[in-house]
């Protein structure tokens, strides 16, 4: 039994849900967002809150309960409050700057990398951390994960960049 999936989502006062059919749109104070829920799985609102229920007990209807569920509350928490990551550049001349839409990197390349930035998605840069936020949770996580991914951290210098709650493990070299 899905104990995530069961409970309601409670909708809080400046936010408004509409289902039709399958399509979630939640509107709120930062945006709007809208999703599709699985077509086996019924969407309904009641009492002010949304309530999810599967129709059976197989394997598949459980193991999506939940996770419509989760995608729904983080609809409403986006539209209120938005999603923040942050990354921290670590390295000698490592460098971020932002030049109008895009974000240019300087992380030990020949050439600087660029970024483009999406619509929906703030990148934010001060000193050596880049700040990105938007209402998209998934959005959010991809696009920081992209960035990361140019110049990932490394164990023997600590080198790269990094998320700003993130340990890198530090390893000896050859001579250690």
């Amino acid at each position: 039994m899905s104990r995530i999936g069961n409970n309601p989502v409670e909708i809080p006062e400046q936010v408004e849900v509409s289902i039709d059919g399958n399509l979630v749109t939640v509107k709120g104070p930062k945006g709007e967002l809208k999703e599709e829920i699985n077509e086996r799985l019924d969407v309904q609102l009641k009492d002010n809150a949304v309530v999810i229920e599967r129709p059976t007990n197989v394997k598949q209807d459980r193991s999506i309960h939940g996770l419509s569920r989760s995608l729904v509350v983080n609809m409403i928490e986006g539209v209120t409050n938005g999603f923040k990551k942050e990354l921290e550049l670590n390295g000698i001349g490592y460098r971020a700057q932002k030049k109008g839409k895009k974000l240019e990197l300087q992380v030990g390349y020949s050439h600087p990398v660029l970024i483009e930035s999406e619509d929906d998605i703030d990148l934010e840069v001060e000193d050596n951390k880049i700040t990105i936020s938007g209402i998209d949770k998934q959005k959010v996580g991809e696009v920081a994960a992209n960035i990361r991914s140019i110049r990932e951290p490394e164990p023997y210098n600590a080198k790269g960049i990094k998320y700003v709650d993130e340990h890198i493990r530090r390893k000896e070299g050859k001579t250690g």
